[in-house]
């Protein structure tokens, strides 16, 4: 069985096809022949799927910067099947003064690497696109330096799509302390990353009102609804980021954290001390900001707010329970 073919991939082919010929090719001419299409054509059959896949392609590298071009011959006009697609080298051609190392090519690429599962995703694939369809090899070994990221959870990329194509979504959700996973239909406007954690914004169909949730406590699949929804109105990602700013403002920590620790050493950079000499933090979420601060167990006590206090012992005690130790803890 053949191997399936990236999205990257795909579009790579699509554009080094397209680069590399002067009249341009038809749609039937690309499916048959660019690799990621030809392996799923049926010669005389239904190509419908593929056909689709090939239209959302083209708006893909056009946002991608890509020149792409639609031919229509006088004698063909209103017959798309005679439609040619092309991308004039002329204009993706890099300026003639530019050039790159063998180091700055591997730069570019890491920061690719870096960037390609979050936010920053298409720009990163914007870029080895078109150095790999320009001809500059960007393949070049990076063993020993290469970095290991995942910088989005297992639902970012769904969301991605459905954000992309305004789709509706539903998937299940678990709030803190809470027992049972809710499902939550949602139509999807923008994936914000803030505090270090990815975030979908969008309209909460149950709730009837705008909503920002945390893509780390969405559990099992994202799936489409197959309902569409109109684009919204203004910045839904910066609507997200002031709500989030709003309730980091909102939460302020004070603690007593031990000199010389790991907890100083991790919580100090993050914060900044008050005349007491405590160390003060804003969270946003204060089961995952109570998760972390008990991690650190005796290093740091918890002055401010009750509730984080609360929420810390309540995490000491279920671990000295669990370990078989004695139900104490003064948070």
């Amino acid at each position: 069985m053949a191997q399936p073919v990236s999205n990257e991939e795909r579009l790579f082919s699509l554009v080094l096809a397209l680069l590399t010929t002067e009249q341009g090719l038809t749609k039937a001419e690309i499916l048959e022949s660019v690799q990621g299409y030809r392996q799923r054509y049926r010669r005389g059959g239904d190509n419908a799927s593929l056909e689709r896949q090939f239209e959302r392609d083209k708006e893909d590298v056009r946002d991608l910067g890509v020149p792409l071009e639609s031919i229509e011959l006088p004698q063909e006009k209103g017959a798309v099947q005679f439609t040619r697609y092309r991308i004039p080298k002329g204009e993706y051609d890099l300026p003639a003064d530019v050039a790159f190392t063998p180091k700055e090519l591997a730069l570019l690429q890491l920061a690719a690497l870096a960037w390609r599962e979050g936010s920053l995703s298409g720009e990163s694939r914007r870029a080895l696109l078109k150095l790999r369809s320009l001809g500059i090899d960007t393949e070049a070994p990076l063993i020993g330096f290469a970095p290991r990221l995942r910088a989005r959870d297992a639902a970012f990329d769904p969301l991605r799509s459905a954000i992309e194509r305004r789709r509706e979504v539903r998937f299940g959700y678990l709030k803190p302390g809470e027992q049972r996973v809710r499902e939550r239909r949602l139509r999807p406007a923008a994936l914000v990353q803030f505090g270090g954690r990815w975030h979908v914004h969008g309209e909460d169909v149950g709730a009837g009102a705008r909503r920002t949730f945390l893509l780390s406590r969405v559990v099992g699949a994202v799936a489409e609804t197959g309902e569409g929804f109109d684009p919204f109105p203004g910045d839904p990602a910066e609507e997200a980021r002031q709500a989030l700013r709003d309730v980091l403002a909102a939460n302020r920590a004070v603690l007593e954290v031990e000199d010389g620790t790991d907890a100083a050493a991790r919580l100090g950079s993050r914060g900044e001390q008050d005349g007491d000499g405590r160390t003060v933090l804003h969270y946003t979420d204060e089961a995952l900001f109570a998760d972390e601060l008990a991690a650190f167990g005796p290093e740091v006590r918890v002055l401010e707010p009750a509730t984080l206090r609360d929420a810390v012992r309540e995490r000491l005690r279920r671990t000295a329970a669990d370990h078989g130790g004695a139900e104490d803890g003064d948070g």
